[in-house]
């Protein structure tokens, strides 16, 4: 426990608080004994009577200013938590707007590259048609026959497994 000297409305007294509380006891002190002297005539327990009655009515005041505030406080409250809704419901909106942009980034950048190689093989048209095949001279016709007589012999091989 500590100890303090207070002196309101010019008498002296000594208080006890808890240790700690002496500087805040002193503030209320002050505030007691400013009132006290402001109040002129009558005795030092009327002085302290008044100053009593007018710290008491600016308390209630400030308890009723605050219980109105309570409402408006509840509706700040109300309109803050519809706010962040609101951002967090745009939040979600623009993640999906970019994830869609970037897709349509990509089927644009697979279309410019099929379009860059059908450009590429119409140039190559554009060119002349392709050298055509040699024909096949007396030489390759009987190779050629006789690849056609293995594909046929093959070919009848086929039908024969079951």
């Amino acid at each position: 426990m500590a100890d303090v000297k207070l002196t309101i409305a010019g008498r002296p007294y000594d208080v006890h608080c808890a240790d700690g509380q002496e500087a805040q006891l002193i503030h209320l002190a002050s505030l007691v004994d400013a009132k006290a002297r402001g109040i002129q005539g009558g005795t030092e327990v009327r002085q302290l009577l008044f100053a009593a009655l007018m710290l008491a009515d600016e308390t209630q005041e400030a308890q009723t200013k605050a219980g109105s505030a309570e409402p408006q406080l509840d509706s700040l409250r109300a309109a803050i938590a519809l706010a962040e809704s609101r951002e967090a419901a745009a939040r979600d909106e623009l993640r999906a707007a970019v994830s869609r942009e970037s897709a349509a980034l990509d089927q644009v950048k697979q279309a410019a590259a099929r379009e860059a190689a059908l450009t590429a093989e119409i140039e190559k048209l554009r060119q002349g048609p392709p050298a055509a095949p040699r024909r096949a001279g007396p030489d390759h016709g009987r190779a050629l026959g006789q690849i056609a007589d293995r594909i046929e012999e093959l070919a009848a091989k086929v039908e024969q497994i079951p």
